[in-house]
C-alpha cells in the first residue's frame, strides 16, 4: 500500500512517485496534489488510501529472472541427523535459519559405492556417479602407470604460492563437465567460478576444468595456494591474504569449548579411549593445547580443528569481495568446502565432544555467511544449496560396548597374505596387483602367462576374502548388473568405472570399516549403508520457498536442478533428476 507524507501543515502531500489508482503522484512534496476536487473530497480521499484492505496500484520489488550469485557449500562428513542432533548448540541464524527459511529434503542419499570425499565433490558437481565421472576414490590404481594415483594430482603441473607436491593438482581426472563448467561455458566464460576448501580435492572438484579460479591450503606454509593449471602467480589479493598469516592466529591459542563443557552430551565423553589424541598429546582431554601441538604437528593441525572452517570462511568472504562476484551482469558461482568436518570426525568419533563443539562454531560460521550475502546481496538474489559429501558411521568399539552390531576388518598385510594363497593355488607370482577402498586389482599379464581366466582368479580372492570377520560379501566386478532391484548391488554398479575400477569389490557388515586391530577409536566412512549416504540438502535464498519433503532423491540431483534454475545444459554425463518443482515459488 502506498504511503502519504505525514506533515501537520500539509496532510495531503505525497512523498513518493508510485501511481494511485491510475494517477500520477508528484514526487515533490512542496505541492499539492492536482486533482480539481472540493477539499472535503481530498481529506476523504487521503484516508481512503490509508485504510488497512484497499490496496492501490504500485510498483513492489520483484525476484530477479536469475541469481547474481550461486553458493554451493559442501559440510564434509555431514550426517543427516546432525542437523538435529546438536540442535540445541545451534544458533538461531545458522542451521535454523536454513531450515526456517529454506526449503529441505529430509531424504537424500548417495547412490553409489564408495562414499568418499572425491567421489562426493564429484557427484554434487557432475550430476552422476563415479561410473560415468570416472572419481571412483580420493585414490586407485592406475594400470598403465602400474602404481596409485589420487584424485587431484597432475604432475604436469606446478603448484603456484607454495612449494612441493601439494601444488601439483588439477582436475584432469574428472571425465565429465560439473554444472560450474556449463555455467561457464554458457556465458563464454564470463561468469566467474571460484572453488574453496582446505582439501585441494575439495576446491578442485567442485570448481569443475573452466574455472577462474580454485584455491586450498598448503599443509606447509599455512596458506593458500593453486596451481599452474589456473594461473601463473597468485592474485595480490590471496597474496595479501596469506601475508596476514591468520592460520598462525588461530593455532595460536587453545581450543576450549565454546558452550559451557558440561552441555555437551554423548557416548565419548571427555577422555573417552575411542577419542584419539592428537599427535604428541599426553591426553585426549579438552582443552587442546593447540599451541604446543603445533611443532609435533604442522599447519596440519588448523585441518583438525574448527577454526580451520573459520579459516575458510575468512578466505571465501575476501574471495567475493576482491574478485566482486556477483556484481556483473552474469551470474557467477562460490563452490566452498568446509573441510575440518571430516578430519575432527575421523580423530575424534561421531559422538565425541570435538565433533559436537565443531558444528555448534560451524553453524555460527554458516551464520555469518548468511548474513554477509544478505547484507551485500540480497536474499532474493543468491541462490544457496547445502548438503555433505558422504556421512560417517558410530565408533565399532564404542558400539561393541553397547552391545551394537560394529566391528573393525582387519585389512593389515591382506594384499601379501592374499598373494601367497594365490601363489599356493596358482603358482608362485603376483596375481595381486594392489587393493585399495575394498577392490582388488589383478596382475593381467600373470594370468595370460599362467593361461588362466581372470574369472577363475577373482572366484578365488573371493573365496578367500568370505572366511574374514565382518565380510558381507565380495563378487567379481564383470558379476555386477544394473536395475537388479538389489540397492547395495544397484549401489556397486554405479560406482563402478570400467577402465579405473578393480577386478573384485569387497562389501562389509554394517558398522564395520577397515583398520588395524586394536582399534584406536574415531570413525570414517565408504560404504553404501544409511549412516555414510543420507545427508543433508537444504536450498535457500532466490525463488526458494519454504518448505520439505521426505520424498527420496540422490545426490546426483543437484547439479542438474542448478542447471534447470539458471537455463544452462546439464553436465555433459548427467543422470539425476531435476528437482526444481519442489523448490520454486510459485
Amino acid at each position: 500500500m502506498c504511503s502519504v507524507a505525514r506533515s501537520s501543515a500539509r496532510p495531503r502531500l505525497i512523498s513518493h512517485t508510485a501511481p494511485i489508482n491510475g494517477c500520477d503522484a508528484t514526487e515533490n512534496t512542496n505541492n499539492f496534489l492536482k486533482i480539481n476536487l472540493p477539499m472535503k473530497y481530498l481529506k476523504i480521499l487521503s484516508l481512503l488510501i490509508c485504510l488497512p484492505g484497499i490496496t492501490f496500484s504500485q510498483t513492489k520489488p520483484t525476484v530477479p529472472a536469475k541469481p547474481k550469485l550461486v553458493v554451493g557449500i559442501i559440510i564434509d562428513q555431514m550426517r543427516y541427523d546432525y542437523l538435529y542432533r546438536y540442535q540445541d548448540k545451534y544458533s538461531e541464524g545458522g542451521f535454523k535459519r536454513l531450515l526456517g527459511q529454506g526449503f529441505l529434503f529430509r531424504d537424500t542419499h548417495y547412490n553409489y559405492i564408495p562414499t568418499y570425499t572425491g567421489p562426493g565433490h564429484s557427484a554434487v558437481y557432475s550430476g552422476t556417479t563415479p561410473s560415468y565421472n570416472g572419481i571412483i576414490a580420493n585414490d586407485w590404481y592406475d594400470r598403465e602407470l602400474g602404481r596409485s594415483v589420487y584424485v587431484t594430482e597432475d604432475t604436469t603441473v606446478q603448484g603456484v604460492g607454495g612449494t612441493g607436491k601439494g601444488g601439483q593438482m588439477s582436475p584432469r581426472h574428472l571425465l565429465s563437465t560439473t554444472v560450474t563448467d556449463e555455467l561457464r561455458l554458457a556465458t563464454n566464460r564470463r561468469s566467474k567460478v571460484i572453488g574453496i576448501a582446505l582439501k585441494d580435492r575439495g576446491a578442485i572438484l567442485p570448481a569443475g576444468h573452466l574455472p577462474t579460479a580454485a584455491y586450498w591450503f598448503d599443509n606447509n606454509s599455512g596458506d593458500w595456494i593453486t596451481s599452474t593449471y589456473y594461473t601463473k602467480v597468485l592474485p595480490e589479493w590471496v597474496k595479501s591474504f596469506n601475508q596476514q598469516k591468520m592460520s598462525d592466529q588461530y593455532l595460536s591459542k587453545p581450543w576450549e569449548t565454546l558452550l559451557p563443557l558440561d552441555t555437551y552430551q554423548g557416548g565419548l565423553t571427555n577422555g573417552s579411549a575411542y577419542r584419539k589424541p592428537y599427535k604428541g598429546e599426553t591426553s585426549n582431554k579438552f582443552p587442546h593445547d593447540l599451541p604446543g601441538l603445533k611443532a609435533a604437528n604442522g599447519y596440519e593441525l588448523l585441518r583438525e580443528t574448527p577454526f580451520g572452517n573459520t579459516y575458510t570462511l575468512d578466505f571465501a568472504i575476501q574471495a567475493m569481495q576482491a574478485e566482486k562476484l556477483g556484481k556483473g551482469t552474469n551470474t557467477d558461482f562460490l563452490a566452498v568446502s568446509f573441510s575440518s568436518t571430516d578430519y575432527v570426525g575421523h580423530q575424534f568419533g561421531i559422538e565425541s565432544i570435538e565433533v559436537q563443539d565443531t558444528y555448534a562454531r560451524l553453524d555460527r560460521e554458516i551464520a555469518r555467511l548468511l548474513t554477509y550475502l544478505d547484507q551485500h546481496y540480497g536474499k532474493d538474489n543468491v541462490l544457496v544449496f547445502l548438503t555433505a559429501d558422504h556421512g560417517a558411521v558410530e565408533t565399532p568399539g564404542h558400539m561393541a560396548e553397547l552391545k551394537a552390531p560394529g566391528g573393525i576388518f582387519n585389512n593389515k598385510g591382506l594384499k601379501e597374505k592374499l598373494n601367497d594363497a594365490l601363489s599356493e593355488q596358482f603358482g608362485k607370482g603376483k596375481w595381486l596387483l594392489d587393493y585399495q577402498n575394498l577392490q582388488f586389482w589383478l596382475n593381467d599379464d600373470l594370468i595370460s602367462a599362467q593361461k588362466k581366466s581372470k574369472a577363475e582368479i577373482a572366484d578365488a580372492v573371493c573365496q578367500h576374502l568370505r572366511k574374514m570377520a565382518g565380510v558381507y560379501r565380495v563378487l567379481p566386478v564383470a558379476n555386477l548388473s544394473k536395475n537388479t532391484n538389489e540397492q547395495l548391488n544397484d549401489q556397486l554398479f554405479n560406482g563402478i568405472n570400467p577402465v579405473r575400477s578393480g577386478d573384485v569389490v569387497m562389501q562389509l557388515l554394517p558398522g564395520w570399516f577397515e583398520g588395524s586391530i586394536p582399534a584406536a577409536g574415531g570413525t570414517t566412512h565408504g560404504t553404501g549403508y544409511d549412516y555414510d549416504t543420507h545427508v543433508p540438502l537444504i536450498w535457500y535464498g532466490w525463488k526458494v520457498k519454504h518448505g520439505s519433503t521426505g520424498n527420496l532423491v540422490h545426490i546426483t540431483d543437484i547439479a542438474v536442478t542448478v542447471s534447470d534454475l539458471l537455463n544452462i545444459s546439464h553436465p555433459s554425463a548427467a543422470t539425476g533428476q531435476v528437482l526444481s518443482d519442489y523448490l520454486l515459488t510459485r
